[in-house]
Formats: C-alpha cells, sequence, structure tokens
C-alpha cells in the first residue's frame, strides 16, 4: 500500500474550483425580512445546482459537562416553529440535548459556495408527532429506529447484523409500528447566518437575529 503524505494531499486541493462551483452574487439589501425564506430559496437553489445530500446538516450539541460534540443528521423540515430533525431520546445527543437544551446547525452546499448556520434553544415534539415523522420515513429507517440502541457500544458486526435483520423483519410485518424513543426535536433560531462565498474572498455574511419585534439583520466581517 502507498504511503499518503497528507499534509501534500492538502496542500494540492483547492476549495471552489470553477469547474465544480458557481460562485453567485448575493445581495443582502435584496434578502427577505425573514431567514426561513431565504433558506428555502437557498435550499432549492442547491437542490437545483446538483449539490448531493442538501438536507444534510451538522449539529453541534454539548453534553451535561460541558464537552462539544458534532455530527452530520438530516434536517426533517423547516417551518415557522423552527428547523426540526430527530433522534433516539437516548442516544448521546439525545441525552446531550436532555442536559443541555441548545444546538447549532450547519449546512455547506460547496456546489454553490454557500454556508447557512443556525443557532438556538432545542424543545422535543410530543409523542404523537413524533412517531408520524418516523413512519412518514422509509421501511428502512424505521428498521433502523427498531434496532435502537444507539450510542451503546457494540460488541460485533455480528451482533448488529442479526439485530437489523430481525428490525427489518419487524418493520416489514408492522410498518406502524412505534420507536419509543424516537424523537422529533426542533431548533427554535435566535440567529441565522448565511455565507455566500465570493472568489476575492469578499465573502457575504449575513445574520439575522430573533428579536422581541422580530428579526434584525445586519452583516459581518468575513
Amino acid at each position: 500500500m502507498a504511503q499518503h503524505d497528507l499534509h501534500e494531499m492538502l496542500r494540492s486541493l483547492r476549495v471552489w474550483d470553477p469547474e465544480a462551483t458557481e460562485l453567485r452574487p448575493f445581495d443582502p439589501d435584496t434578502a427577505p425580512p425573514t431567514p426561513l425564506a431565504l433558506f428555502t430559496t437557498w435550499f432549492a437553489e442547491a437542490v437545483a445546482a446538483g449539490q448531493p445530500e442538501p438536507h444534510t446538516m451538522s449539529l453541534a450539541t454539548v453534553d451535561e459537562e460541558g464537552r462539544p460534540d458534532v455530527r452530520i443528521v438530516m434536517l426533517h423540515g423547516a417551518d415557522p416553529d423552527g428547523w426540526s430533525f430527530a433522534t433516539h431520546a437516548t442516544s448521546r445527543k439525545g441525552r446531550a440535548l436532555a442536559a443541555r437544551p441548545y444546538a447549532a446547525l450547519a449546512f455547506y452546499w460547496p456546489v454553490l459556495g454557500r454556508q447557512v448556520r443556525v443557532r438556538g434553544p432545542v424543545a422535543s415534539a410530543p409523542a404523537e408527532e413524533s412517531q408520524a415523522d418516523l413512519h412518514a420515513r422509509s421501511t428502512g429507517a424505521l428498521a433502523a429506529a427498531l434496532t435502537g440502541r444507539q450510542s451503546e457500544e457494540l460488541a460485533s458486526v455480528a451482533e448488529l447484523r442479526r439485530a437489523s435483520e430481525a428490525a427489518w423483519e419487524r418493520a416489514r410485518a408492522h410498518p406502524e409500528e412505534p420507536s419509543p424513543t424516537w424523537t422529533l426535536y426542533r431548533l427554535r433560531p435566535e440567529t441565522v447566518e448565511f455565507f455566500q462565498g465570493d472568489p476575492d474572498r469578499r465573502h457575504v455574511r449575513l445574520e439575522y437575529r430573533s428579536t422581541e419585534f422580530g428579526w434584525s439583520r445586519g452583516l459581518l466581517w468575513p
């Protein structure tokens, strides 16, 4: 096996190669008054531009001891109530959110050189809404939820295979079977930042801030 030099590989890589990225002009003065409207537009443009998996996002939490963690999850929706995602309440991120119900989300769409960052408190949806969210997804999603034990230590890949196969059988036979710990969470944004990359590094950063009077907006230095 050939040895790989990490330093040399990093030096050879480019960010926003013109052959793969279209850096579009963004005039913040034309942005809509609410972040959800702009997010919906940018999301649709990322889909149209062929961004792979634009609905995936980084979710950052802090546990009860103040230690940060981050992972990739899937966006389940965004509406005036907040940006939503789901996981088991007993998972590592579920326990962190129970201890400190505040989180940050980050979307990165390199095909357009764009990022969206969302921060705010997190609340869990009622159990019936969480189960409805689960059953609106694929059989595989239900099987994964029924497998359970997320973030627990695993003895072997064979053990996972056995548990997964049994869960798949249950999901196919009983597509409405509940997963009691499956929880839909909503992050209600306090700040939402939109970042548009610029070829001359004059990146545009527009931040929406929630106030008692609605949304205010301001620019940030790149």
